[in-house]
């Protein structure tokens, strides 16, 4: 049953997000305001788009809610992986269950950090791009030569 109702979320959050459902909401609408006047605007009238609306609404919320937790799940899966496999510090997988005063705490030192790489990382990119500007030296040159240095084939 899992997997049924959450394969049927992704494939209403997925027809739910299409451009032309929108049009085709957009026309109801227009439809159902074209016919106030044949109605007198009656109670009757409101009701059906309210209700209507209503019921959509109501559905829609559980089936993106579910959509978007799955998505969310599977987001926070892969930066893990990306944490665990690079240099980041492991400290930062499972952050997304802490509560509001400790993420906002973990943010600030987030922020302060790499406000220090910051400047470290300018020192590295303007040496960088002074050397980049420096003529090619010698040595360089010959490394140059012996790699583009290829023998020609003969046919």
């Amino acid at each position: 049953m899992k997997h049924l109702f959450a394969r049927f979320a992704t494939k209403v959050s997925e027809w739910a997000g299409k451009p032309i459902i929108f049009i085709l909401a957009l026309i109801v609408v227009v439809i159902w305001a074209a016919l106030g006047p044949f109605f007198d605007y009656s109670e009757t009238w409101q009701l059906i788009i309210n209700t209507g609306t209503t019921i959509i609404t109501f559905l829609m919320v559980f089936v993106l809610q579910n959509a978007q937790t799955r998505d969310t799940r599977a987001i926070q899966a892969k930066l893990n992986e990306i944490i665990l496999t690079s240099h980041a510090e492991n400290r930062f997988i499972g952050i997304e269950n802490l509560d509001e005063e400790e993420l906002k705490h973990l943010n600030h030192l987030v922020a302060k950090a790499a406000k220090g790489r910051g400047e470290t990382e300018a020192g590295r990119t303007s040496e960088s791009t002074e050397a980049a500007k420096a003529p090619p030296s010698k040595k360089a040159g010959a490394r140059k030569r012996r790699v583009s240095a290829k023998p020609v084939k003969q046919r």
